[in-house]
């Protein structure tokens, strides 16, 4: 298990790689300005930011008590990725709609895309993460 701090460390790296990547993407793709897409970025990051730790620590105690072996296999990987996404799917529409005053559909498709491109980036920074900061023995507090 990770940390407290470590934890923090992740999830502010996530979200500061994530705005730096999907801000200009998002720009690119509605044609909105690029204030109205980066405050739409701001607000689901820091959104992701509060669920991505809250989910983290729950999915730790959860793959605890698995008993899973370390590092993470492939199928954990990706079942963490989506366990993430889908909530931050169900709640993004709502946002997206309200943040570009487009349909629930349209806000539907959009964080569609972005949640198949994010499921790709959260399995490769979550396999760099852990190779960068390897989750040592000794790391066991909550």
């Amino acid at each position: 298990m990770r940390p407290p701090l470590d934890r923090l460390r992740h999830t502010l790296l996530f979200e500061f790689l994530a705005i730096l990547i999907a801000a200009p993407i998002a720009h690119w793709v509605t044609g909105e300005s690029a204030v109205t897409v980066s405050g739409l970025t701001l607000v689901l990051s820091l959104l992701a930011m509060w669920w991505n730790y809250l989910y983290n620590w729950g999915f730790d105690h959860w793959e605890q008590r698995k008993n899973w072996p370390r590092p993470r296999p492939l199928k954990v990987r990706l079942l963490h990725a989506l366990g993430f996404e889908a909530v931050l799917l169900l709640v993004g529409v709502v946002i997206i709609a309200w943040g570009l005053q487009i349909s629930l559909w349209q806000a539907f498709m959009l964080d569609l895309g972005f949640m198949l491109f994010f499921l790709f980036y959260a399995l490769v920074f979550n396999w760099a993460y852990d190779q960068v900061f390897p989750l040592l023995p000794s790391s066991t507090t909550a």
